[in-house]
């Protein structure tokens, strides 16, 4: 039978601060992703490129650095010996939902309901992956604080409901982001998992992107070929940096997942989300947003989930 991996140690604030970066630059690219699919009035167009500029900017990456060119060598021996399984390549279909459902959805609802419904599947599945010992740090117990931290964060999606912020909004559109934070966390831990055989997140990144642009493309190519093709396509650059804000916080999802584990990884970044979803989206309104006022109840009680989730591992850590 193998042996449980021990956790590597690393400061609690400084874990919680990279998943919460992370968090911001995935509510900034939803809102980018969103933004470009409803001026090219086509979200799965919006995502391919999306998907396809990360996937040109990982590419060039992992040629040019020396431990990208001996990571993609360990990627193809893994894969030749059996050693890398076919699942550790199946990231991409992850972050594809993901991206696909910003597109889709963000324009409307906004950043934070988004949001509401990635905490939902991100602290459900992260529960499960971690009980389970699916992610890169083995079997995580699921104690009481871990289990109240989720049932807080839960507590925040909740907030999110009362009211009548979700009037008019079709189903389709909050079941997607439910389903995108089940993928996420699942996402993170198979990225770390593969980040271990491949010894550098650089080609657990290329992997995802790979796989996200191939799935990205065929859809695109599928609806254009039953609606029509896109809108012109906009000149403002700052709507084509999605893609490389992916690369950035998939580079870091994969980097210290082995650190956290996929529950705290996962409500680091809710945390993330919801601060940076308040700040795009008093300054930016969806016509489906929530109130000022709701949305920082949200994420005090997330912050709160955090916090409380955290406590059995800085006990660990003495």
């Amino acid at each position: 039978m193998t042996a449980t991996p021990s956790r590597p140690r690393m400061p609690v604030w400084i874990a919680l601060g990279v998943a919460a970066a992370i968090g911001m630059m995935t509510a900034v690219q939803a809102r980018v992703n969103g933004q470009l699919g409803i001026r090219l009035d086509d979200g799965f167009v919006a995502a391919a490129v999306s998907f396809g500029s990360g996937l040109a900017i990982v590419g060039v990456l992992s040629a040019v650095l020396p431990s990208g060119r001996a990571g993609f060598g360990r990627l193809l021996s893994g894969v030749r010996s059996g050693g890398i399984p076919w699942w550790m390549l199946a990231g991409g279909a992850a972050g594809a939902l993901t991206v696909a459902t910003q597109g889709l959805a963000v324009g409307l609802i906004g950043v934070s309901l988004f949001t509401v419904g990635i905490v939902a599947g991100q602290t459900v599945s992260g529960l499960l992956l971690d009980r389970v010992g699916f992610g890169p740090a083995g079997v995580v117990a699921v104690t009481v604080p871990r289990l109240i931290g989720g049932a807080l964060a839960l507590a925040a999606v909740g907030l999110a409901l009362v009211g009548d912020g979700l009037s008019g909004v079709p189903m389709w559109m909050l079941v997607l982001p439910l389903l995108a934070g089940i993928a996420i966390a699942w996402q993170q831990a198979t990225n770390g998992r593969l980040r271990q055989r491949v010894g550098t997140p650089l080609t657990a990144t290329l992997v995802n992107f790979t796989g996200g642009t191939i799935l990205l493309v065929a859809a695109a190519a599928i609806h254009i070929a039953f609606a029509g093709a896109p809108a012109a396509f906009p000149t403002e650059a700052w709507l084509y940096v999605g893609g490389a804000l992916g690369v950035v916080y998939i580079f870091l999802s994969a980097a210290i997942v082995q650190y956290t584990g996929v529950l705290l990884l996962g409500l680091g970044t809710v945390v993330g989300q919801l601060l940076m979803s308040v700040v795009l989206d008093a300054l930016w309104p969806a016509p489906a947003s929530p109130g000022f006022g709701q949305e920082l109840a949200m994420v005090t009680v997330a912050m709160a989930s955090v916090v409380v989730a955290a406590i059995p591992w800085r006990r660990r850590g003495r």
